[in-house]
């Protein structure tokens, strides 16, 4: 396969990131973090960014799921790569949870080869998933021009691109950033000897510019960060996994949501994790939206449209999926957007996540903005699940050791974007 291109300039990441860095880890002790541009695509509002693999190097654009396991890929026909090495079933890098794998179609290349360790590729939009060939190969972060130590990751055999339906447009496959072994972080983390720790700062559209994905922590800002604990879900909330295996996506406790200042009244106990792993809060990059369970989406919508009336903010017929939509013209701006009832989610350990305008408001077209807020249904697993225009402009640093979540609100409270990291 052909280097591809992609359409974000995420190949000329330019030399202002690498002198921004340097000043950001002024300790010398630190190891200078590695990074990753983010984009946005405007089609499924989903974030994507572009990794180097193998040899050649082929450029792929890889969406970015924080609740993925492991990076996986497209290994079409016309794939293939000198310095990949496919897992032998026996390994000890073989997890084992999927079945081995063989080819009989040959010739040998990567997503064809025999005794290889199995791993299953999901996609949380695909209606099946598939077990794809684990495998070890050379990676290029976008803006470097040497390879990173050999990674482990997967790819698809040669049917498999249906796997990628409804990622990003040009997507290649999936980065995942899941509290795992396998996880490109903990990968480049044992291998750089770099602290177990990622930042993330999404886009709020690339004509603003892109956003970055910092491994080794975030970088030095002029302002605080807030803090709480990244908690273990002790269920796995995967499609397929072993009984007894907790989830390795990124939980927070929500203790209360409130808007404009009134605690919305529900059930307290959705908030928690019950003992089927049902409930709780966690952060995802692939809903474009914040889900609620009906229980919350219900008071949430009441309770902000109300508020927005006392501000002569005026209702208007909803437009699917969301429940709450108003006139645009009635809706005054500030420095986060557009001026609404400011919704915040009170965490554990007192911290207050504040989602003002700028996240909480989607522009459905020139009249009309709607709150950004989706219903999950009764049934919803998880109660609450951040989505990613709640995390735009947002910066989070996911701290793997001490199992802490550190972030700000709104960076356009301090007058700067995701984007001022990359430019």
């Amino acid at each position: 396969m052909a280097s591809s291109s992609t359409h974000i300039p995420l190949l000329t990441f330019t030399f202002t990131i690498a002198l921004l860095l340097v000043s950001c880890m002024s300790q010398s002790p630190k190891p200078r973090p590695l990074v990753l541009p983010i984009g946005k695509d405007p089609k499924t509002n989903l974030f994507y960014t572009s990794l180097g693999i193998g040899t050649p190097r082929h450029d792929m654009e890889l969406t970015i799921d924080l609740g993925g396991p492991f990076l996986w890929y497209d290994c079409d026909n016309s794939y293939n790569s000198s310095t990949y090495h496919p897992v032998p079933c026996q390994s000890k890098n073989c997890p084992g949870d999927a079945a081995c794998t063989g080819c009989t179609a040959g010739p040998f290349k990567p997503g064809c080869s025999n005794n290889t360790c199995g791993a299953f590729l999901i996609n949380p939009y695909a209606d099946a998933i598939f077990s794809g060939d684990l495998g070890q190969d050379v990676v290029f972060l976008s803006n470097s021009s040497s390879p990173l130590s050999p990674i482990l990751s997967a790819c698809t055999p040669a049917d498999g691109s249906w796997l990628l339906n409804n990622l990003t447009q040009n997507s290649k496959g999936i980065l995942g950033i899941a509290r795992t072994q396998l996880a490109l972080p903990t990968q480049l983390s044992l291998s750089r000897k770099l602290p177990r720790k990622f930042a993330l700062c999404l886009p709020s559209s690339n004509k603003k510019g892109l956003g970055t994905l910092f491994f080794a922590g975030a970088p030095r800002v002029s302002f605080p960060l807030q803090n709480t604990s990244l908690i273990v879900n002790p269920f796995s909330t995967a499609p397929i996994f072993t009984e007894g295996d907790p989830s390795y996506e990124y939980f927070i406790a929500v203790k209360l949501i409130s808007v404009g200042g009134r605690v919305l009244s529900f059930k307290p106990s959705l908030l928690s994790i019950d003992n089927k792993g049902h409930g709780g809060t966690k952060i995802s990059t692939m809903n474009p939206f914040t889900v609620l369970h009906s229980a919350i989406f219900k008071p949430l919508v009441r309770e902000f449209s109300k508020r927005a009336s006392d501000r002569k903010i005026k209702k208007v017929a909803s437009v699917a999926p969301f429940g709450a939509c108003f006139d645009f013209s009635t809706i005054g701006r500030n420095v986060t957007g557009l001026d609404v009832p400011v919704v915040e989610l009170g965490l554990e350990g007192g911290a207050q996540w504040r989602i003002y305008g700028g996240n909480s408001m989607v522009l459905v077209n020139k009249k009309v903005a709607c709150l950004g807020f989706v219903d999950g249904g009764q049934e919803t697993k998880t109660s609450v699940v951040i989505g990613g225009l709640q995390l735009e402009d947002n910066l989070l640093e996911f701290d793997l050791v001490s199992s802490k979540l550190s972030f700000t609100s709104s960076l356009l409270l301090h007058n700067a974007r995701c984007s001022h990291f990359t430019s």
